[in-house]
């Protein structure tokens, strides 16, 4: 008999989906809790009501999203559902009608009335909590059951029968249901995956012995950062960056506490007051009662981070406990000379010390968005930053020994592939590295100096899809001739700037839109190859055994193919190269270290290519700088600089000028900024152009006629990123040469914008 009841509770549960009663977003808010209780809360309820009988008809109070309803019909003959909330009922109604469920009738009134025209009923399940239930115990049969949840904590709370027998009731507790939802249900419930997923998430981390959300990331395409604010809003918690944490952190209550069960549990102390003690997770589902009973505390707070700011924490205070173990170590031994070798080391915690360490650092750039990691000593003032956004800022919380810097130097080179053993020349390499579902490439370049070596890592994110031309920030205008230029059978283009301009950036762009169009072949030359893309052929440059970038144009002609992309051209023979393949019916192209488009022109002389050869293949240039981002979440209007206004409209400022400013969120860490832009100077080559550009004339004449021509400055690009809201007023001074600032003059006269 219990066998056979136990197989109709499991064809309830496979007949009815509960992903099918999810709510929708914007009503999701009123159907929360026991609404929608997880399968195995389900189970249990199902199991104790069979153990006292569904009966045939059936009161049940509260709806939710129907779930619960939709559950019991498989039992009863009728069940009538009584609900106080409009919106709640017409999403049960509607999910009930889906699921093909005609026994199930939904009357709204308060709860505690129940529905006495039709009664009297076999069983009533009261789901919400309710103070007055004389009503209903009225409406039962003599013999009949009243089931509610009662108890202090409303997500784990019992379940309770009072059973009539004439006038006369008896309480008995059934058990204790839990209903709390944890992340993976939750994952279902805001669409993010399915019950097949969930399931083999669950496997996978039970094998793998780690919560379920770790096995659930990997199976979402969404960012974590955005995925873990989602949760914190579903879970009430609070989400917590790993650098606001640092700030408050007591190293002293990491050590009272075994740092293997707090890996098992995956919490970290941060700080305790009054007998509450705060604790950091990457694990919404976590539970506090282990810690508090170790160590006494009253009450515990639990903050959600992300994982990649779990393992910084984590790092972080490993490093810092150990780091000062170490300082101890270093301070009983005699002080090493200066041609001592420091590197050269056997003790195996060191070794530990300073891979961890590196690896800190490494999480601490990729967190904070960084494009660069600088390690620098000054005598014994080891100095770590990071470039963000064009910026580089301080790590402050690594105190590092020069015995530190110099095993970390020697840690960067072996996972480089750099030889430890020479530190008197320039070197350079690359490694690997992985966080979350996020592959990087890092390129390592290292460089004496006085007091030892530094050493620059570039974080390169391997994603499989590079920015497209539309995801570039590019003005519709310049990104509608730009997309036309690739549609050219032949020509040269050329995107040019300073170091860290973002050329690669816009040419990869270019090359993933030729990737997913697929009707042409393309091949790359490139040194070194910074982003793998699908579809096409890369190619990286051996200048060492001779296989330079002319020598790979010379060989890609014979490939039969479309479109050529030249990493740079740094010398006469590649340039002459890159011209001789655009002659041949190929579209090149290439990048070029130069300040503007018209000196481009001028360096393309400089590199002995002929005039005529420039005029009759050169499509276009584009010249840019990098500008921050104003984050679009603090985004507000600001009043302009009267400096910077006096200096951009020396005559008389437009009257439909604005300018805006980020006011700083936690989206942009409070900087006001988030990401960069590209603000672009565009040369079109026209006969104009073309006719100036093989007469060769002086680099002043040549910009003049470009502008009679129609170049597009790069004042006149960031301008309008200005009034559009895009890059604060204040970049313009840093991206703009100051002869630049001002509408350009020629013979006493401006050329007004």
């Amino acid at each position: 008999m219990k066998a056979a009841v136990g197989g109709g509770i499991d064809r309830a549960l496979e007949s009815l989906h509960r992903s099918d009663f999810i709510a929708s977003e914007d009503l999701g808010h009123l159907v929360a809790g026991r609404g929608i209780p997880s399968r195995a809360a389900a189970r249990v309820i199902l199991e104790q009501l069979a153990s006292i009988g569904f009966g045939r008809h059936v009161l049940v109070v509260g709806s939710g999203s129907g779930y619960l309803p939709g559950l019991l019909s498989r039992f009863a003959a009728e069940v009538i559902v009584v609900e106080r909330q409009g919106e709640i009922a017409e999403i049960a109604r509607a999910n009930l009608e889906r699921a093909g469920l005609d026994n199930v009738s939904i009357v709204l009134d308060e709860g505690e009335r129940g529905v006495p025209d039709q009664s009297p009923y076999d069983l009533i399940l009261c789901t919400p909590a309710l103070s007055d239930t004389r009503h209903l115990q009225s409406q039962l049969i003599d013999g009949g059951h009243l089931v509610c949840l009662e108890g202090p904590d409303p997500l784990v709370p019992h379940l309770v029968d009072y059973e009539r027998r004439a006038d006369r009731f008896s309480r008995r507790e059934l058990g204790v249901v839990n209903l709390r939802l944890d992340s993976g249900e939750m994952m279902i419930d805001l669409g993010f995956v399915e019950e097949a997923a969930l399931e083999e998430a669950r496997a996978e981390a039970r094998r793998s012995r780690e919560p379920v959300i770790m096995a659930l990331r990997k199976r979402v395409e969404m960012p974590e950062d955005e995925l873990y604010r989602t949760l914190a809003r579903r879970f009430d918690l609070k989400l917590v960056s790993a650098d606001d944490l640092l700030k408050r952190l007591d190293l002293a209550l990491f050590k009272r506490f075994s740092k293997t069960f707090l890996d098992n549990q995956r919490l970290l102390p941060i700080s305790a007051q009054d007998g509450v003690l705060q604790v950091a997770t990457d694990n919404p589902d976590v539970v506090t009662d282990d810690v508090l009973r170790v160590q006494g505390f009253k009450a515990a707070v639990k903050l959600l981070v992300t994982p990649t700011d779990f393992r910084r924490l984590w790092q972080v205070i490993d490093l810092s406990a150990r780091g000062s173990e170490m300082l101890r170590w270093t301070e009983q031994q005699p002080e090493a000379k200066r041609s001592d070798d420091l590197l050269e080391t056997s003790e195996r915690e060191l070794s530990h010390y300073l891979v961890s360490l590196y690896e800190s650092i490494l999480l601490d750039a990729v967190s904070a968005r960084a494009s660069d990691v600088h390690v620098e000593r000054y005598g014994d003032r080891i100095r770590i930053r990071i470039r963000v956004d064009g910026e580089l800022h301080d790590l402050t919380h690594y105190q590092l020994t020069p015995r530190d810097h110099a095993g970390l130097v020697n840690v960067i080179k072996v996972r480089a592939e750099i030889n430890i053993a020479e530190r008197r020349l320039p070197q350079g390499g690359r490694s690997h590295m992985r966080v979350g579902s996020t592959n990087y490439d890092l390129r390592v370049q290292i460089q004496p100096s006085l007091h030892g070596e530094h050493a620059v890592i570039r974080l390169l994110s391997q994603t499989g899809r590079v920015l497209g031309l539309k995801e570039l920030g590019m003005s519709e205008r310049v990104a509608s001739f730009y997309q036309r230029l690739l549609d050219n059978p032949a020509g040269l283009v050329l995107v040019v700037g300073p170091t860290g301009s973002g050329k690669s950036t816009t040419l990869y762009a270019a090359l993933q839109e030729l990737a997913d169009d697929g009707r042409r072949k393309v091949i790359t030359v490139e040194d070194p190859i910074e982003y793998s893309i699908d579809n096409i052929q890369q190619t990286r440059s051996r200048p060492e055994i001779g296989f330079s970038f002319a020598h790979a144009m010379r060989s890609f002609v014979r490939q039969d193919p479309d479109v050529i992309l030249v990493g740079e051209i740094r010398d006469s023979e590649t340039a002459l190269e890159a011209m001789r393949a655009s002659q041949t019916g190929h579209l090149v192209l290439s990048t070029l270290h130069a300040n503007d488009a018209v000196d481009a022109l001028q360096r393309l002389y400089d590199l002995d290519v002929l005039p005529n050869s420039i005029a009759g293949e050169l499509l276009a240039v584009i010249a840019q700088r990098l500008a921050k981002r104003i984050c679009e979440h603090c985004r507000e209007p600001s009043r302009p600089d009267p400096r910077i206004v006096a200096e951009l409209f020396p005559d008389r400022v437009p009257v439909n000028f604005r300018c805006f400013r980020g006011a700083g969120c936690k989206r942009c860490n409070g900087m006001g900024t988030h990401g960069r832009i590209a603000v672009v100077e565009y040369l079109q080559a026209n006969d104009d152009i073309r006719r100036v550009i093989s007469m060769q004339p002086p680099a002043g004449e040549l910009r003049w006629q470009a502008l009679d021509a129609g170049l597009m400055t790069m004042r006149d690009s960031a301008l309008d990123h200005v009034i559009n809201g895009t890059i604060p007023l204040e970049e313009l001074p840093r991206i703009l040469p100051q002869d630049r600032m001002a509408p350009e003059q020629r013979g006493g006269r401006r050329k007004q914008p």
